[in-house]
């Protein structure tokens, strides 16, 4: 251990990602309370029960059915693959997680994904739109569903009239409205965000709430706003492998972290240190690719700068540009330390 611990702090302070600690301390005190009670399996157990129940209370909806699952991938492709004929696709943007980084997950169900470029990371009316227009008949596939990421890929959300607009298009064509939520807890808490879960679930079909990007060991709360939509569900979980036996572990997270509010404080957290960095890149004069409105920034930075910051930061560089710059992916998250930021602060004021 004492060697582990003497790698460990020889690393540099990674801002790459938003799950590179484990857990919340609550959630693993939940597990270790909770550690030797007897439950039935399966997501049977009275702690994921209750995880649920606390769920609703935020959505304002006791009629939404709620599955957990142990990832992003798995509940998209379980989401889709169940919701869709075999001959119908999904419309993405082309930044579309399911399109761009789940190694082809989704054309594996058998579904296609129209990709549409992205305003700013978001998909809007006149994009799926482009994509109906060109479908009409039956030599092509028959577009049954739009995914969105909330916030999206590049660190965007989506603003209440957005989302009310592409609804609405969506049940005028008949198509279902999914929403990728694996940091939605940023998108719900970011400074610029007008929507609550109440009006999530009101204002789609299927969305689902991450864990591992905001506290969580892991998991995926997927949740059908309709309970028709999730007829017969339970079987596309067990024939995909999805249905744990011990469900208890992901339902006592959610359990912990839908009490007392801690999802959204763990979210909010993450935020205000994201800002932090982003006020000090905007007093140097740095442009972003994308507004910082989340805890992913995207700044672009001369190269130079750019290696002078990695000597003691770890963060991904996004996209090679001309002019001897790149875009860049900065990173906060629950367990970013002021501490850390501070230090970033500090070496961009140098650069």
């Amino acid at each position: 251990m004492d060697e582990f611990i003497t790698l460990d702090m020889s690393r540099k302070i990674s801002f790459r990602n938003d799950y590179s600690e484990g857990a919340h301390p609550a959630i693993l005190q939940l597990l270790m309370d909770t550690n030797m009670q007897q439950e039935p399996g399966y997501g049977a157990d009275h702690i994921s029960e209750l995880a649920k129940q606390k769920i609703k209370s935020y959505l304002q909806n006791d009629l939404a059915d709620i599955y957990f699952v142990s990832g992003g991938t798995q509940a998209n492709l379980l989401v889709i693959s169940h919701l869709l004929k075999p001959y119908e696709s999904v419309i993405a943007a082309d930044t579309g997680h399911i399109a761009v980084h789940e190694t082809g997950a989704i054309e594996n169900t058998g579904h296609k994904v129209n990709v549409v470029p992205n305003a700013l990371g978001k998909l809007n009316v006149a994009a799926v739109e482009s994509i109906l227009n060109t479908h009409q008949d039956h030599h092509m596939v028959k577009p049954g569903m739009v995914y969105i990421s909330q916030s999206t890929e590049i660190g965007s959300i989506y603003s209440k009239k957005e989302m009310q607009e592409l609804y609405a298009y969506c049940q005028e064509k008949n198509l279902k409205l999914f929403i990728d939520g694996a940091r939605l807890g940023v998108s719900l808490t970011g400074d610029k965000n007008d929507l609550s879960l109440a009006d999530l679930s009101k204002l789609c079909d299927v969305f689902y709430i991450g864990a591992t990007k905001n506290g969580g060991l892991l998991g995926e709360a997927i949740v059908f706003n309709h309970p028709d939509l999730a007829i017969d569900f339970p079987y596309a979980l067990k024939q995909k492998g999805a249905l744990l036996a011990k469900g208890r572990l992901i339902g006592a997270q959610f359990l912990a972290l839908f009490t007392d509010d801690l999802f959204f404080q763990l979210a909010k957290r993450a935020n205000q240190l994201a800002m932090r960095i982003a006020d000090a890149l905007i007093q140097k004069g740095y442009e972003f690719a994308c507004p910082p409105e989340t805890n992913q920034l995207f700044p672009i930075l001369p190269n130079p700068v750019i290696e002078a910051l990695q000597t003691h930061f770890d963060f991904f560089v996004w996209e090679k540009l001309e002019d001897n710059k790149a875009v860049c992916r900065i990173v906060t998250s629950w367990a970013t330390t002021d501490e850390a930021v501070k230090g970033f602060v500090n070496e961009l004021s140098k650069n």
